[in-house]
This record gives C-alpha cells, sequence and structure tokens, in this order.
C-alpha cells in the first residue's frame, strides 16, 4: 500500500469519527425547535422559555410580584415539549430580563386532560407513545430546580391509567385540577389565559 493510499485512509477515518462525535450533539439540537427571529435565551432557565428584548415597553412598578397559574389541558405531539411548559420558562425568564427579582416571580402549571401524559417519566410516556422520548422531562426538571410547582389532576391520571410512579421526579399530583387551581388562588396565583 502507497503512502498515499495510507493517508487517504487515515483522513477517511478521521472525518468519519469527526461525523460521528457531532451526531449526538446534533440529534440534541433537533430535539429543540428552532429560536424564533429577535429571541435569546433567557438568564434563568437557559435551555428552555426563549424571550425577546421588548424595547420602549411600559416600565414595570419597581414592587411588582407575580404569583401565576398556568392551565395545560392540551398535549404536545409525541417527542415535542409542551408549549405551556415552555411559556411558564418564559414567563420566568422574561421578567427576569425586565429586572424583575426571582423571588418575586412564583409559577405553577396545572395539567389535566391528554396532556397528562407529558409529565410521564421516560418509561411510562414510551409506552403510550409507541416507544417516543418524552422531551418535557429536562424542561420539568428545569421549571422544578427554578421553584416552580407543577401539579397533576389526579382525575385525569386515574381516568388515564397514569399511577403515582409514572411521574417525572417532582410533579406533583392532585385530586383534581379544580382543586389545584382553587388552592392556588387563595394562596394568591392568578391564572394566566396565555
Amino acid at each position: 500500500m502507497s503512502h498515499r493510499s495510507s493517508l487517504h485512509i487515515a483522513l477517511s477515518v478521521a472525518a468519519l469519527a469527526l461525523i460521528a462525535g457531532l451526531a449526538p450533539a446534533q440529534a440534541q439540537a433537533d430535539t429543540q425547535p428552532p429560536m424564533r427571529p429577535g429571541f435569546h435565551s433567557g438568564s434563568v432557565i437557559t435551555g428552555f422559555g426563549p424571550v425577546a428584548t421588548v424595547e420602549g415597553r411600559e416600565p414595570l412598578p419597581a414592587n411588582a410580584t407575580f404569583s401565576v397559574a398556568f392551565d395545560v389541558a392540551e398535549a404536545a405531539k409525541p417527542g415535542a415539549i409542551n408549549r405551556t411548559l415552555e411559556s411558564a420558562a418564559r414567563f420566568i425568564n422574561m421578567h427576569a430580563e425586565a429586572g424583575v427579582p426571582r423571588d418575586a416571580v412564583r409559577v405553577a402549571v396545572v395539567v389535566h386532560g391528554p396532556a397528562s401524559f407529558d409529565l410521564t417519566n421516560a418509561g411510562a410516556y414510551a409506552r403510550k407513545h409507541d416507544g417516543a422520548t418524552n422531551a418535557n422531562l429536562a424542561a420539568i426538571a428545569a421549571l422544578i430546580d427554578n421553584g416552580v410547582e407543577i401539579h397533576l389532576c389526579g382525575q385525569s391520571a386515574a381516568g388515564q391509567g397514569i399511577a403515582r410512579s409514572d411521574l417525572a421526579p417532582g410533579v406533583r399530583m392532585q385530586l383534581s385540577a379544580m382543586t389545584a387551581h382553587a388552592l392556588l388562588q387563595q394562596q394568591g396565583y392568578t391564572l394566566n389565559p396565555f
């Protein structure tokens, strides 16, 4: 074998190794939706909830506090992140960018109906969705790590055969979504309609 052939083979092997090394990173990038033009990653929850800087906006009161509950009934497509989990992360990120102290923003997410399986662990989700990966797990963990309460309607869970052991870590099983919202309202949370 000539020196030139050996060099060609070595370069080919190196190129394949480089491509193979990039494949997992690309696969991970493909699970995240592309960021919309004008948006950037937030400073609190960096992997989810991109925000846009709004120039010329009305100033927020210096003493503003937010206690907001998000209601989720619509499931994400299998393998995709639930839009409302993204919205909860965006709510935290955009208020941090606007200068609101993190301890002045409380967020809760109440999930029921078809969206219930979005809160399940990898095994339960895969059984429900023909082996699909639950893209919501990283978002759930990031939200919980940042103080977000995530509640699942127990009535929806019972109706869909979801056991407590099927839930992602940190998800709270409630008697019902109605109960969760009533309790959150008693704690000063308002329902965000978006």
